[in-house]
């Protein structure tokens, strides 16, 4: 389903091999970081929009290093060192970024508190959670998000049962044809059991989930100097519990705005809306 040009490799950034996905061009850099959970396939529909005018890398953050999620999980503070290193690995140089949901809190990270230079940031519902809640002490079962996915079905006998699964999710209902079936071919991988599991295994994205919690960025917001554009989505279910506004205006150059008819998962759920927005704002003086 993948077009011939677009790439899986792995860069090692020194005690650990990010992959990634990748797109050829003569054109500025930009880097996309996806959600928690998902893969960087899921941006191939946006990226083909985009090629044409850009260079584009895609890292993979699952499980390039040893961790536990009732131990810390995968520290977010050092998936945004792992960025860093990461371009200077790929000697990229005052990219644009997108980052959707984890991705976008990562990239925050990175610029505001380890100083890499962003030309312009894309916020795709980043995660910023409320202050009080960080640096709580928090079992895996006692965190809403990390409890339920370390319990997330993990079987499928073949891709038709698992899409009929999936199909039958809420939080799948509404995504782009193309996206699920991006989702089904590159999110489930063959099991030892004879069938398919999931590509990011349930623990590894509780890891995940609970590594947001041991840094609060509301501080370091500011730091971050380039323009900003934080999107959220009409429906989320985030609202009222992550204020985006709020995170926008605490930029020094950011700005807000709402995707209509949509939830947390824009990309997935609006790709062309999506790439046009990105478009937009980057081609913007």
């Amino acid at each position: 389903m993948l077009e011939k040009e677009m790439v899986l490799k792995a860069v090692d950034i020194g005690g650990a091999s990010i992959p990634y996905l990748s797109y050829d061009g003569d054109g500025p850099t930009i880097v996309f970081l996806h959600a928690t959970g998902f893969l960087p396939w899921l941006w191939h529909p946006i990226a083909r929009e985009l090629k044409s005018s850009y260079r584009i890398f895609a890292p993979y953050y699952c499980d390039h290093r040893v961790t536990d999620p009732e131990n810390g999980g995968f520290s977010w503070m050092q998936l945004a060192e792992d960025l860093v290193k990461f371009c200077e690995c790929m000697n990229i140089k005052n990219p644009y970024m997108v980052g959707h949901s984890m991705g976008g809190a990562i990239m925050t990270i990175a610029a505001g508190k380890y100083g890499l230079d962003i030309k312009k940031m894309m916020l795709i519902e980043p995660i910023f959670l409320p202050r009080e809640i960080y640096n709580m002490q928090m079992r895996v079962k006692d965190h809403p998000l990390a409890g339920k996915s370390i319990h997330r079905r993990n079987f499928w006998e073949n891709a038709s049962e698992a899409k009929k699964y999936l199909q039958s999710k809420r939080l799948f209902q509404t995504w782009d044809d193309e996206m699920l079936d991006l989702y089904v071919e590159y999110g489930l991988m063959p099991s030892n059991a004879g069938g398919l599991e999931l590509a990011c295994h349930p623990k590894r994205e509780a890891s995940l989930f609970m590594g947001s919690m041991g840094y609060d960025p509301w501080p370091i917001l500011p730091e971050v100097k380039c323009p900003v554009l934080v999107l959220e989505g009409e429906h989320t279910e985030n609202k009222g519990f992550i204020d985006q506004e709020k995170a926008a205006s605490a930029f020094s150059n950011g700005r807000y705005q709402m995707v209509k008819d949509a939830g947390h998962l824009i990309p997935m759920e609006k790709p062309k809306e999506t790439a046009m927005i990105i478009k937009d704002f980057f081609d913007e003086k």
